[in-house]
């Protein structure tokens, strides 16, 4: 397989370009499943609060025997901790799940702007950067009119949005949005829920002409678009497969087409969905 490039991102940190998530492992599946997708050439891991699982990722981490400082590790912040002393003591609770001296980048799981505390949650991020204890801070799942609002009151725009990104779902405009502002977008779900998307006619079609899986044609579709998809995988060969995409390229045509589905939001509006 091809190395893994990186992004860096406007903090000045960097990501690889791919990345492994997690959901909705336990502890036992979640060690197994990192352990050996840093031994396959994994860099960058993606867990949360709410997936109950950051004790199993830091597990994996540990037992991969990969050096600390070549791990990028993402997890969130839960919704029911929204609030700036809320925030700082619930990220120790997960450094400490998974034994940590520090996460590469810890993000807003959801906006829950009912709530309105995620500009305090953002304030609380902003020190846990400063401290050193999060290399880089972003959110997930928030619009524009959300990022906008954390800019106007504290300055320090997100280094990453996570969001809700596939064929169905591709989000033209929350990406260009990003790009404007610096923004890295990460895909979660990259490949469906369900993994529609890799029976559309076209990916069918692509992946036959190229020689690769449908799954491998839509993670690349996400590569060239520039996003960095996370998709979950414990099986070794499959993590295997979504990791090789970097040895084959589309052409605009085929972006294109993979781009062109019917549109179609899987997840939750995050004008309105509520985790906590």
């Amino acid at each position: 397989m091809s190395s893994i490039p990186a992004h860096t991102l406007n903090d000045g940190t960097t990501i690889p370009a791919i990345g492994l998530g997690t959901w909705p492992m336990d502890d036992v599946r979640a060690e197994e499943a990192v352990s050996g997708a840093l031994g396959l050439g994994y860099r960058l891991v993606d867990t949360a609060a709410n997936y109950h699982n950051e004790t199993g990722v830091g597990r994996g981490i540990a037992r991969s025997g990969v050096p600390r400082e070549e791990v990028v590790v993402t997890t969130k912040l839960p919704g029911r901790h929204h609030g700036y002393a809320e925030t700082l003591a619930s990220f120790e609770e997960s450094r400490q799940r998974l034994g940590l001296e520090y996460v590469d980048l810890y993000l807003i799981h959801w906006p829950l702007p009912r709530l309105d505390k995620y500009v305090d949650s953002w304030k609380a991020m902003i020190k846990l950067r400063e401290d050193g204890l999060a290399r880089s801070i972003g959110v997930s799942n928030f619009t524009p009119r959300h990022i906008a609002r954390l800019e106007d009151e504290t300055g320090v725009l997100p280094a990453v949005n996570q969001i809700e990104l596939h064929p169905l779902f591709p989000q033209e405009e929350r990406r260009a949005f990003h790009a404007d502002k610096g923004i890295l977008t990460e895909s979660w779900s990259p490949l469906g829920r369900g993994r529609l998307p890799l029976h559309e006619p076209a990916v069918v079609a692509i992946a036959e002409e190229l020689g690769v899986t449908p799954a491998q044609v839509v993670l690349r579709w996400h590569i060239q678009l520039g996003v960095v998809p996370i998709p979950k995988s414990a099986a070794p060969e499959r993590q295997r497969e979504n990791l090789d995409v970097f040895g084959f390229r589309l052409d605009p045509a085929q972006v294109a087409a993979i781009s062109g589905q019917v549109r179609r939001r899987l997840g939750g509006d995050p004008e309105t969905h509520e985790e906590f």
